[in-house]
């Protein structure tokens, strides 16, 4: 299947690369709260649409995590970077480790937002059945929403999230997409890498943080760090952006020129 040429934002100039990738529940426009802050000078980015989602809403699947790392090396090659690292919230994060795993010379550093890990995420059956019926219920956004902040949100903030992921993303897609991002394995294709990569999570997130990422990404990358965020849950872009885009280009930047 050819790849899909996905809708993205350019920002910065700088020499070091980064695609960025947005989660389940929202397209590129996750990042906002980050771009108006972000190293121009440093980084060169380029902030995605997959398919399903926002300007790529009805663009066709497979809705998976090994077509998005398809067409996310597809549009690295069209911008002209040989080699770029990968920014990715949560699905978004199992999205990075398949560009990872497809194209293991091409990327620099690696960085999962509340990412999902590379071995998906079992749920128990009650826990499947309120994510499942999340793609037609907008009471299940809200709930998945609330649950992974701590339960510690404005009901207005909470609102708009989930009218942001109504807008953002096409049901058929965002339901196709939990199958791929939550019971897919394939963390064996990417254990042991030597990229440095860093999970970034919110102590009030009880899904995906620091305790699963120290069995999980830490596990897979030998070069593997694990930073907790004590104000954010599972949404650091809303919920602390200075914070969050402190701790990743920090990490980026650190990987030295070009």
């Amino acid at each position: 299947m050819a790849p899909f040429t996905l809708p993205h934002q350019r920002i910065g100039d700088g020499p070091h690369p980064v695609l960025a990738v947005h989660g389940w529940f929202a397209d590129r426009t996750a990042y906002v709260p980050l771009l108006d802050d972000l190293d121009r000078d440093a980084f060169s980015y380029a902030v995605v649409d997959l398919r399903g989602y926002g300007e790529a809403k009805d663009a066709p699947g497979p809705y998976t995590t090994a077509v998005a790392a398809a067409d996310l090396l597809a549009l690295a090659d069209r911008l002209g970077w040989d080699r770029f690292s990968v920014v990715g919230h949560s699905m978004g994060g199992s999205v990075a480790q398949r560009v990872l795993a497809a194209a293991p010379g091409r990327v620099r550093r690696l960085v999962g937002i509340s990412p999902v890990p590379a071995a998906g995420l079992l749920m128990p059956p009650e826990q499947w059945e309120l994510f499942a019926g999340a793609a037609e219920n907008p009471g299940n956004r809200r709930a998945i929403i609330d649950v992974t902040t701590g339960g510690d949100r404005p009901g207005a903030w909470l609102d708009r999230m989930v009218r942001r992921s109504l807008e953002r993303s096409d049901a058929t897609a965002f339901r196709a997409w939990l199958d791929s991002w939550a019971t897919e394995d394939f963390h064996a294709e990417v254990q042991g890498s030597d990229v440095p990569a860093l999970a970034v999570v919110g102590a009030l997130d009880p899904a995906l943080g620091a305790d699963l990422m120290r069995g999980t990404w830490l596990r897979c990358y030998p070069k593997g760090r694990v930073t907790e965020l004590p104000r954010a849950g599972h949404y650091a872009m809303d919920e602390t952006p200075l914070e969050l885009l402190r701790v990743v280009e920090d990490f980026l930047r650190a990987d030295g020129p070009a």
